[in-house]
């Protein structure tokens, strides 16, 4: 795999990570530093209960993956990308997968 290509999976990590953020943030900032409003507002409407179901889905469907992939690759260091899907997001923890897993073992 080209080294361009590895960076674009880092690059997008990294914008997975802090771009979401700020929204959240901005979010909490404005309604309070309740986690649970913020799961509340994830499911206030059928449009936003459906892209946070979408999420969740494929959160599971990545950390599945990753286990599989663990368990024949041996790449320990790709687990990263379970806490990183479920602490900051599937936008962040598919392409940090994706870097990791694309680097010599």
């Amino acid at each position: 795999m080209s080294l361009r290509l590895r960076h674009l999976w880092l690059a997008l990590a990294l914008w997975g990570a802090v771009h979401p953020m700020v929204y959240f943030v901005g979010w909490l900032a404005r309604n309070g530093w309740s986690l649970g409003s913020l799961i509340d507002a994830w499911f206030a409407n059928a449009a936003t209960t459906g892209l946070t179901w979408d999420l969740m889905i494929s959160a599971v469907a990545l950390t599945l993956w990753v286990l599989a992939e663990v368990a024949v690759r041996r790449n320990w260091e790709a687990l990263w990308a379970v806490p990183a899907t479920f602490l900051i997001g599937v936008s962040c923890g598919l392409p940090l997968y994706l870097w990791l897993r694309s680097r010599p073992v």
